[in-house]
């Protein structure tokens, strides 16, 4: 059996396996839906059981709901619920009822980061100036899950104007925590898809990551997180950072669930112009690349300079060393060290160009009736947190409406910028060179921060140093826990548009590591269970 068929099965054939609809059983046939566990549930194993009938989507959004309701104040990972969610999944349950073939992530209820569109809910994008906004239409990405079959649950916390990567804090939502640490933050800014994520307040998530917040917060959580290629993923309707650098993806508990998002949102956008490099580039099914074997013969290199530095703290080192041990136990070839000299790339000149004004711009333009069309408007009604009052003057310093291309000097965009394309080329050279498949190194050198010291306790920052700058996708995903507390990443780093083989290495890992387990405190909700099955020959 093909990695494809064991893993991506269509509805249909799925269900005439089970023979239920091919026999035309009643509810006579088997005892009636009930209620599921959630905690650690799996996208596959939610479609497994409402389409063999033991259980209904209104019953799996309920429990989520049930699941917030409970827990939502011990981490404040959530900033709105949809109050159409209930409405959708009766709608969803009435359209498989009447034979309607059901979309890849049917009733797959998702948490999406409060600075993607939703034309149905508040997106403030941390910021309480912007408490009242709701965009005309959905983000790109939103839209495509929706069209999947999946139901956006809810909108979840995050870093104001995702300008930390240290902690995940709005004017308009507060502080959220971390599920596995309480006194701990989830770092940022895409803190409360993760923390609501590893806490089962939903099956799956959306976040966005500038310089680290979806692998940074992914792999504080024990979670799965991408950062794409740059290209081959949309950031329409997405609240900007730095438009060259942003980009928008599912951080999930599984390599699998992840990739089955990822095939939904993936892809040529005519509203983003970065996507144009990308077109073509996608694999028409990513869930192919799911081999447990997948770690076999590859080679992998270990990029040292994210590992040997004076901040790197000793309980994070030792579990990456462990995870070395893992990869070559599971068939990779280890090359150890892998040099090249990232600071020195990162030296070269528009390394970063100040945007935020202007993206926001762009932005605000878009809704159509914004409440202000120029960010700085915050400065002026005092509606921001004090940490990014620093952020918010440095961007007054750039022009309001000017495409940075075209200041004096200029600061090119992504693909016209000399210095990031030869930091781009001088990595996949040395990477040929060496021949290796891929480059690890861990996504944090540090244990999280304490909730009161975000800032003061923030370093080890490593998604910050490759992946953003060159343009090249990376993934994290769990690889242990320091103090058997706190969550740490392994972060895998590829060519560009090899996004395939990056989902294969990381799931060989995973299926290999089983690294992965839920927070204490967020235990299933009763009476939650999973029925036994009827035997056939008893049933009225």
């Amino acid at each position: 059996m093909t990695p494809s068929a064991r893993h991506a099965p269509t509805a249909k054939p799925f269900l005439a396996a089970l023979g239920l609809a091919a026999l035309g059983l009643t509810a006579c046939d088997r005892p009636p839906p009930t209620p599921i566990p959630v905690v650690e549930a799996t996208i596959a194993g939610v479609q497994e059981a409402i389409f063999s009938g033991r259980t209904t989507c209104r019953m799996v959004v309920q429990a989520y709901l049930d699941r917030i309701e409970a827990h939502e104040d011990q981490i404040n990972a959530i900033t709105v619920v949809n109050p159409a969610a209930l409405n959708r999944a009766d709608e969803l349950d009435a359209a498989l009822a009447a034979g309607d073939e059901p979309g890849p992530l049917f009733c797959v209820p998702m948490l999406v980061k409060d600075n993607f569109d939703t034309h149905d809910m508040i997106t403030t994008a941390g910021s309480i100036a912007l408490a009242t906004s709701i965009p005309p239409d959905d983000a790109f990405m939103v839209r495509r899950i929706r069209e999947a079959g999946a139901i956006v649950l809810a909108k979840t916390n995050m870093a104001e104007w995702a300008f930390s990567a240290r902690q995940s804090v709005s004017s308009s939502f507060d502080t959220t925590r971390n599920a596995y640490a309480l006194d701990r933050v989830p770092a940022g800014s895409s803190g409360g898809t993760a923390s609501g994520v590893a806490a089962s307040f939903g099956l799956i998530g959306l976040g966005s990551d500038t310089g680290n917040s979806i692998r940074g917060p992914s792999s504080r959580l024990a979670l799965v997180g991408i950062r794409s290629t740059i290209g081959l993923t949309s950031r329409d309707g997405v609240v900007p950072l730095s438009f060259d650098r942003d980009i928008a993806g599912p951080m999930g508990r599984t390599v699998e669930d992840v990739v089955r998002v990822f095939n939904v949102v993936a892809g040529h956008d005519p509203a983003d112009p970065y996507t144009e490099a990308g077109r073509g580039r996608r694999e028409d099914d990513y869930t192919t690349f799911l081999d447990p074997d997948g770690l076999q013969d590859a080679r992998i290199g270990v990029l040292r300079a994210l590992v040997d530095t004076e901040d790197a703290d000793s309980a994070v080192v030792a579990v990456f060393e462990r995870a070395l041990t893992e990869l070559a136990a599971l068939g990779a070839e280890v090359v150890d060290p892998f040099d090249f000299d990232v600071q020195a790339q990162l030296d070269r000149e528009n390394m970063f160009c100040g945007r935020f004004r202007y993206d926001m711009h762009v932005y605000l333009n878009s809704l159509g009736d914004a409440p202000f069309t120029d960010v700085l408007h915050v400065l002026e009604t005092g509606e921001y947190s004090d940490y990014v009052e620093n952020s918010l003057r440095r961007a007054g310093e750039t022009p309001l409406d000017l495409h940075p291309a075209e200041r004096d000097p200029p600061c090119p965009d992504y693909l016209e910028n000399e210095g990031r394309q030869a930091y781009l080329a001088d990595l996949v050279a040395a990477m040929d060179a060496a021949d290796v498949d891929a480059l690890v190194y861990p996504s944090w050198l540090s244990p999280p921060a304490h909730i009161d010291r975000g800032r003061e306790e923030y370093s080890g920052d490593n998604s910050q140093r490759v992946a953003p700058a060159t343009g090249m996708p990376a993934i994290t995903v769990p690889m242990g826990f320091t103090e058997d507390t706190h969550p740490a990443g392994l972060q895998i780093l590829v060519r560009p548009y090899a996004e395939g083989l990056l989902f294969r290495l990381a799931y060989a890992y995973e299926q290999g590591t089983r690294h992965r387990r839920p927070p204490p405190g967020f235990e299933e909700l009763a009476p939650a269970a999973v029925p036994a099955a009827a035997p056939a020959a008893d049933q009225p």
